[in-house]
C-alpha cells in the first residue's frame, strides 16, 4: 500500500485481564492521487536541488515519500517525468513573477521591479532556482533556463525600445541591450544565491545603478579603442 497518515482514533477497544485498556489501533488514511503527486513533486524538488538529476534516484524519492517505486512511475512515468514537471513549474513561477512585477511607468522603476522579481524568486524559491541554473538533461515544454532568460529579456526589450526611441538611438538594438541587462542580473543572482550579502535591496540598487547610468551615458555609435576592429 502507499504511505499513509496515521489517525489515533479507532472504533473498538479492548481490556487486558488486569482491567487496563489496550492501545487503540491506528486508522490508515490513504492520500488522494493529487495529494500524492504534490508530495512527490515537493520531495523531488528538494532532492534535485541538493543532488542534481543524476545524483537522485527513483528509489530515494520513493523512500522519502514512504511508497514503493511503482507509485512514482504511476504518477510521472519515471524520474525524467518528475524532473520535467518540477522544472516546468519553476520556470513558469519565475517568468510570471518577473512579468507580473513590471507595472510601474518610469523606466528606472521598471528595471528595479525586474531586478527585485528575480531576487525575490531566488530568496523564496531557492531550491527551484538551483535546479533551473543547472544544465538540464531533460527537455521541458517551457524550454531551458537560457530560453527563460530570453523570454524575460523580451519584456525588458519593450522598456528599452521606448527609451532608445526617445533618446534618438536605434530601437533595433534594444534586444541586444535587453539580453545583456537581464543576463547580468541572472548571473549576479546566481552569485548572490550562495553569499546572500549584501542584502537584497542593496543588490537590486547596485544592479539598477549599473544598468541605468550605463544607459544614461550610452553612445549612439560606440567605438572600439583596442587594436581589434572585427
Amino acid at each position: 500500500m502507499e504511505g499513509v497518515a496515521i489517525d489515533g482514533s479507532s472504533s473498538g477497544t479492548g481490556s487486558s485481564d488486569s482491567g487496563e485498556q489496550k492501545p487503540r489501533r491506528g486508522r490508515r488514511v490513504r492520500m488522494t492521487g493529487a495529494e500524492r503527486r504534490e508530495q512527490l513533486l515537493d520531495i523531488g524538488r528538494t532532492l534535485f536541488a541538493e543532488k542534481g538529476f543524476e545524483g537522485t534516484s527513483v528509489e530515494e524519492i520513493a523512500a522519502k515519500a514512504g511508497v514503493s517505486k511503482p507509485v512514482v512511475y504511476e504518477h510521472f512515468g519515471g524520474k525524467e517525468g518528475l524532473y520535467a514537471v518540477v522544472v516546468d513549474r519553476e520556470m513558469r513561477q519565475l517568468l510570471e513573477g518577473v512579468t507580473g512585477a513590471l507595472t510601474a511607468g518610469h523606466p528606472r522603476e521598471l528595471l528595479e521591479q525586474a531586478a527585485f522579481a528575480l531576487l525575490d524568486y531566488i530568496e523564496n524559491y531557492t531550491d527551484g532556482f538551483r535546479i533551473l541554473v543547472r544544465d538540464s538533461p531533460v527537455a521541458q515544454s517551457t524550454g531551458t533556463f537560457a530560453s527563460l532568460i530570453s523570454d524575460i529579456a523580451t519584456q525588458v526589450e519593450d522598456i528599452l525600445g521606448m527609451e532608445f526611441k526617445n533618446r534618438g538611438f536605434d530601437p533595433k538594438l534594444a534586444p541586444l541591450y535587453a539580453q545583456a541587462l537581464v543576463g547580468s542580473v541572472a548571473l549576479t543572482g546566481q552569485w548572490w544565491l550562495d553569499v546572500r550579502k549584501p542584502d537584497k535591496a542593496e543588490v537590486a540598487a547596485h544592479l539598477v545603478n549599473l544598468a541605468w547610468h550605463g544607459l544614461d551615458g550610452l553612445e549612439q555609435k560606440p567605438r572600439l579603442i583596442g587594436h581589434r576592429k572585427n
